[in-house]
């Protein structure tokens, strides 16, 4: 029988020689509290040297995805009643899991079922084999709400192929399984019926004999035939050039990523923007979460993140009024202090 505990919204089970994490708050499509990433953290670290456990497995309940991302209330009500230190307390632990993920010294096992946005990609996508199906869908939705791409996600997607990367950090816009792929998001693809096998594996040769037997070519994406029109719009570090290059392309899909665009913060465009290019230059994994600390950091100062909570996540009006209202109004200092040092200190591991 597996040993188990099980704290809120997480169970952590040892399936012979597999960990498995579980997160249950299906409700909220599994999004991460600081109680749940704590006990993923603290399980992870348990598992690292332990020569019982082979390889660990991440999955989440409900029939609507693996992780939908952080918990964006708990941010909002932070701003209100701390000034953001509990926010900034979240950041920290989780990307010091999402630190520990990439390093891990044993496979990890993420399955990737339906939405996979945000905070799931952070824990899902640092290690493999990132298994999707045919519903799956991830995204770094974050400037859809006055936030930036974090817990690594501006890392990952500047490593793209060509301007991938940059077109999805800024459209926030959701990927199926081949184009997760593609943009190194993901590893495999299986039919969703192979998923319960997966997730009660009890060795490392079990899933591997599962996903050798299960493994197949998910249905074409998109990507890989508009890559000619992205990597045409999205050079460059000038997000104002990138919507006019966009709004004036022949292809329908590159008019529909301008009218995107416009909807999106553009303070948060500017700074992810910035953010995707520096990363080319930044040592590893570890800087990038540092920077992504930063940019968390300073967001909780901007009028626009406490206004973008409020169209999508309170009053769900989907009618944000950001201020400045146009790529070109974003103060160059405003963006050049994301990248500053972080109040009260940067992010260590």
């Amino acid at each position: 029988m597996p040993e188990s505990h099980a704290p809120e919204a997480v169970r952590v089970i040892v399936q012979g020689r597999v960990g498995r994490i579980t997160l249950t708050r299906p409700q909220a499509i599994n999004a991460l509290t600081h109680a749940m990433i704590r006990t993923i953290f603290a399980s992870l670290l348990q598992w690292q040297d332990d020569p019982e456990i082979e390889c660990v497995l991440l999955d989440g309940e409900g029939p609507r995805g693996f992780c939908a991302g952080g918990d964006i209330k708990a941010v909002s009500i932070s701003t209100l009643i701390d000034g953001g230190d509990s926010a900034r307390a979240l950041w920290r632990d989780e990307y010091r899991m999402n630190a520990v993920l990439a390093d891990y010294g044993k496979p990890v096992v993420s399955l990737l079922n339906g939405i996979t946005y945000g905070g799931g990609v952070g824990l899902g996508c640092h290690a493999g084999p990132r298994v999707v199906t045919a519903d799956s869908r991830l995204a770094m939705p974050e400037t859809i709400i006055g936030l930036v791409p974090d817990v690594g996600g501006t890392w990952l997607l500047a490593r793209a192929p060509g301007e991938l990367g940059t077109h999805l950090a800024l459209t926030g816009l959701p990927v199926g399984p081949a184009d997760a792929i593609l943009c190194g998001l993901a590893d495999v693809h299986t039919p969703a019926g192979a998923l319960p096998d997966l997730a009660h594996a009890t060795s490392l040769k079990v899933v591997q004999d599962i996903l050798g037997t299960w493994a197949t070519a998910p249905e074409p994406g998109h990507l890989a035939t508009d890559q000619e029109w992205i990597d045409r719009c999205y050079t460059g570090d000038d997000v104002a050039a990138i919507i006019e290059r966009l709004e004036d392309d022949p292809a329908p899909a590159a008019q529909e990523a301008a009218n995107v665009l416009l909807t999106r913060s553009p303070t948060s465009l500017q700074i992810t923007l910035a953010a995707i290019r520096r990363c080319a230059s930044l040592p590893g994994l570890r800087a990038a979460l540092v920077q992504d600390y930063r940019m968390m950091s300073h967001s909780l100062d901007r009028d626009d993140v406490r206004e973008g909570i409020r169209a999508q996540v309170v009053d769900k009006d989907r009618k944000p009024r950001w201020n400045p209202a146009r790529v070109k109004d974003v103060d160059p200092a405003v963006v050049a202090r994301a990248f500053t040092e972080a109040p009260g200190g940067d992010l260590t591991f």
